[in-house]
């Protein structure tokens, strides 16, 4: 796997340091002296994780965005259902489908092992994905830390808040909009799908009833995607480097090979053509913009001070 990207670490340390310097209510020394060893556990395990399997990456950032989808960055996702307790994993977006779970188990586990009941599973999740963004070749950045970990989740938010791989552009905007991020947010954080798979039943409709899309791409991807059947089948979001965190994301889409039906709304004579077109052509600036979207993201809604707790296994609360 490729190594830290470190060619945009300054830059996207001192835009991150901005982004955050009005949320005081995380620092990124937060652990300094609780947890020094902290940030070395959680890349030490992320990169023996993608060495397994590349697509941990990708698994562990959809994670960190459902996450943050519903009520904010606090762990919800994590949660196993009960006898008496209904969590997220198992609404539509997650069911079958959302996975790396076990990633942030040992990691937790290896934390919990150095640092005793102080550092949060949500912190975890938000220090994880950004390792895994690194470790594929993408930008790093500097992580605000200090959340912790909620005590209830909602399967409905999760139903209902969670962008869908059908939405169109207004809705996306709109569902981007309600969480504070802004059209540009979507278009940058959608290029999170330069890495990753997605499951026939999700772009079954995009490949066999839509026109704005490449024939032999469509050709191409109808051969593992039938018209009926085969709804766990896997593509690629990006066709070209599909491991390799970079701007062939945006690439496709101008070449209208977008995979779902969500990716190619954003490069369809709308309001985000002109910078998928700049992302497609400039994948510095993508790196930079992506690395300060994901700290904006991961501020939403955190719970700090007393609220919430530190769960000392990821999946149920104390």
């Amino acid at each position: 796997m490729a190594p830290f990207n470190k060619k945009f670490f300054v830059i996207v340390s001192f835009l991150s340091l901005l982004a955050y310097s009005s949320n005081a209510q995380l620092s990124a020394t937060f652990y300094d002296t609780t947890c020094p060893s902290l940030q070395t556990i959680v890349r030490n395990a992320m990169r023996q994780a993608i060495n397994r399997e590349a697509r941990l990456g990708a698994s562990i950032l959809r994670l960190f965005f459902h996450d943050c989808f519903v009520n904010g960055c606090d762990g919800s996702i994590l949660l196993d259902d009960t006898a008496t307790f209904t969590g997220e994993k198992n609404a539509a977006p997650n069911k079958n489908s959302a996975r790396g779970f076990e990633v942030i188990d040992t990691i937790k586990t290896n934390v919990e092992a150095a640092c005793n009941g102080t550092v949060s599973c949500a912190d975890i999740l938000a220090l994880a994905t950004r390792d895994g963004v690194a470790l594929l070749g993408g930008p790093s950045w500097t992580v605000p830390l200090g959340r912790r970990d909620a005590r209830t989740a909602s399967q409905s938010a999760a139903n209902n808040q969670i962008p869908s791989p059908f939405s169109d552009l207004t809705t996306l905007t709109s569902m981007f909009a309600n969480k504070g991020l802004s059209a540009r947010d979507l278009t940058v954080l959608s290029g999170g799908h330069t890495i990753g798979q997605a499951q026939c039943q999700f772009f079954r409709t995009r490949i066999y009833n839509e026109t704005n899309i490449d024939a032999n791409f469509a050709t191409t991807r109808r051969a593992n995607c039938p018209s009926t059947g085969g709804d766990t089948n896997l593509a690629p979001l990006d066709t070209l480097t599909p491991t390799r965190f970079d701007n062939n994301y945006y690439t496709d889409l101008v070449a209208s090979r977008g995979l779902l039906h969500s990716d190619q709304v954003l490069f369809n004579g709308g309001s985000q053509d002109a910078l998928v077109r700049t992302y497609s052509n400039n994948n510095a600036a993508f790196l930079r913009d992506f690395a300060a979207a994901m700290v904006k993201m991961g501020s939403i809604s955190p719970l700090t001070g007393t609220n919430g707790e530190i769960r000392r296994k990821c999946r149920v609360m104390n």
